[in-house]
C-alpha cells in the first residue's frame, strides 16, 4: 500500500474537506554501499564528537543553529513541532490562477491529492470547478520542515499538487549567463521550424528510458558473471561551421528515417 506523505484538510472559502496527499514520482536510481577494499565489508557511517574525540550514539546528537562561529542554539523536535503554522493541517487556497499561468520551472515535487473516502463530494465539487473555469489553485501547505507554496491543478484523473521553489530559490543569474545574441536570418528559421515540424509527434512517456542505468544493471551483471566490459564510445561532435548546411542535412535525415520506420511498420 503507498505511504501517504501529507493528510489534512483543503480549505477555499468556507468550504473544507479532508485528502491525503500521495508521491506522483520518484527518480529510480543504482544504488551502491561504500565497502573497505581491503576485505569488500560494508561501511558504517558514525557521528564522532570532535571536542571529546570519540564517537557518540545517535540518541545523544540534538540539532543545533549556528549563531556565530562555535555559538549554537539547541532546536529540539518538541520545539518545532510547537511552531508549526496552520498550514501544517490545512491547506488554505490563497487565489486562482489560469492552469498556464505558473511557468513549470517553478514546479519542484509532484503529489497524486485524494480524497477521504468518507467525505468525497466536496472534492468532486472542486475538481469539476477548477475542470471547468480551467483554473488551477494557489494555497500553502506545511511539510518536510518547510512551508510550501504549492499549485493544485485538475487533471483527468483527479487533482494533482505541486510544490513550488520561491522566487529567491530560482538562480535567476545562471539564465542571464546563457542569453543568446546571435543574428538569425529568415531562411535558417524557415529550415528550423521545417525541422521541427519533421520531427513533431504526441508525447509517449512510455519511450522514454534511462540508458545510463540500464548500463550499470549490465555492467554489474557482467561484472557478477566475470565478463570483459566493453567501454561504449562516445561521440563526436564537431562545431557547426555552416548552420544552413547543417539544417538542410538534419532535414534530410529525419525524412530517411521516417521512410525506414514506416517500412519497418
Amino acid at each position: 500500500m503507498a505511504a501517504i506523505v501529507w493528510k489534512g484538510y483543503i480549505s477555499f472559502g468556507l468550504v473544507s474537506f479532508p485528502v491525503r496527499l500521495f508521491s506522483a514520482a520518484r527518480a529510480e536510481t543504482i544504488h551502491f554501499h561504500m565497502l573497505h577494499r581491503k576485505d569488500l565489508s560494508r561501511l558504517k557511517e558514525v557521528w564522532y564528537c570532535a571536542k571529546e574525540n570519540k564517537p557518540v550514539e545517535r540518541s545523544e546528537i540534538v540539532k543545533g543553529f549556528e549563531l556565530e562561529k562555535n555559538d549554537y542554539v539547541v532546536v529540539e523536535d518538541k520545539d518545532v513541532k510547537a511552531i508549526a503554522p496552520p498550514t501544517a493541517t490545512t491547506m488554505d487556497v490563497l487565489q486562482f490562477v489560469a492552469s498556464d499561468d505558473v511557468d513549470p520551472i517553478y514546479f519542484e515535487r509532484s503529489y497524486y491529492v485524494t480524497p477521504d473516502e468518507k467525505v468525497d463530494k466536496p472534492y468532486a465539487l472542486f475538481l469539476e470547478a477548477l475542470r471547468e473555469s480551467k483554473q488551477s489553485a494557489i494555497a500553502q501547505l506545511t511539510m518536510h520542515g518547510r512551508e510550501n507554496a504549492v499549485l493544485i491543478r485538475a487533471v483527468k484523473e483527479g487533482l494533482i499538487l505541486h510544490t513550488l521553489f520561491y522566487p529567491d530559490e530560482l538562480h535567476k543569474a545562471n539564465r542571464k549567463a546563457g542569453s543568446p545574441n546571435g543574428k538569425l536570418n529568415r531562411k535558417e528559421l524557415d529550415l528550423a521550424k521545417s525541422l521541427i515540424e519533421k520531427l513533431s509527434a504526441p508525447f509517449q512517456p512510455e519511450q522514454l528510458h534511462d540508458t545510463y542505468r540500464e548500463n550499470l544493471e549490465k555492467l554489474i551483471e557482467k561484472k557478477k558473471k566475470g565478463q570483459k566490459i566493453t567501454p561504449i564510445r562516445q561521440p563526436k561532435r564537431a562545431p557547426v561551421t555552416d548552420l544552413m548546411e547543417a539544417l538542410k542535412q538534419s532535414l534530410k535525415s529525419s525524412a530517411s528515417g521516417k521512410t525506414k520506420r514506416r517500412k519497418a511498420a
